[in-house]
């Protein structure tokens, strides 16, 4: 018994495969374009690089953490370095401990006050310093919710709320 098709039945089925791939072709062009133009889920990009992001510290269990839902961050802690970098920031805030503004940039703004200087990449996280008083801390891989990667230098303030 022959099971080869025939060469009717292959010509026949060569419109359908042609269909087919120009159907899927049409489908990957159509993804391709709603990421591009971030209608899809998942696809919006991170803020640009220029941007200056704000978040809102503030003290829980004895440490600084924040919370951004809008990059899914609840009670995130500042750790290695980063709390005592904060308290000199926020000397000056009277009640920082429940909260205040930080305001970051990897440009330099208007009345920045201190740059966090990149030193080194370690366990998904980064090492940044600051010259006075000279600190170094370690920020967590949660910055990469703002950042593609670890910026050479982050321009920081932190005011009252």
């Amino acid at each position: 018994m022959n099971t080869d098709p025939s060469p009717v039945a292959i010509r026949r089925s060569r419109p359908a495969l042609r269909f087919a791939t120009v159907i899927v072709g049409l489908l990957l062009i159509g993804a391709a374009i709603a990421w591009r133009f971030e209608l899809l889920p998942g696809s919006h990009a991170k803020p640009p690089a220029n941007s200056i992001m704000v978040i809102a510290p503030y003290r829980y269990q004895g440490t600084w953490v924040f919370d951004d839902p809008s990059a899914g961050l609840v009670k995130e802690p500042f750790v290695a370095g980063v709390p005592e970098m904060i308290d000199v920031l926020v000397k000056d805030i009277p009640s920082a401990d429940k909260g205040f503004r930080l305001l970051f940039s990897s440009q330099p703004f208007p009345g920045h006050q201190k740059v966090l200087n990149w030193l080194r990449g370690d366990g998904g996280g980064n090492y940044y310093a600051f010259d006075d008083p000279p600190m170094e801390g370690w920020i967590c891989p949660a910055m990469f919710k703002y950042y593609d990667k670890a910026p050479a230098h982050l321009y920081v303030k932190a005011e009252t709320k």
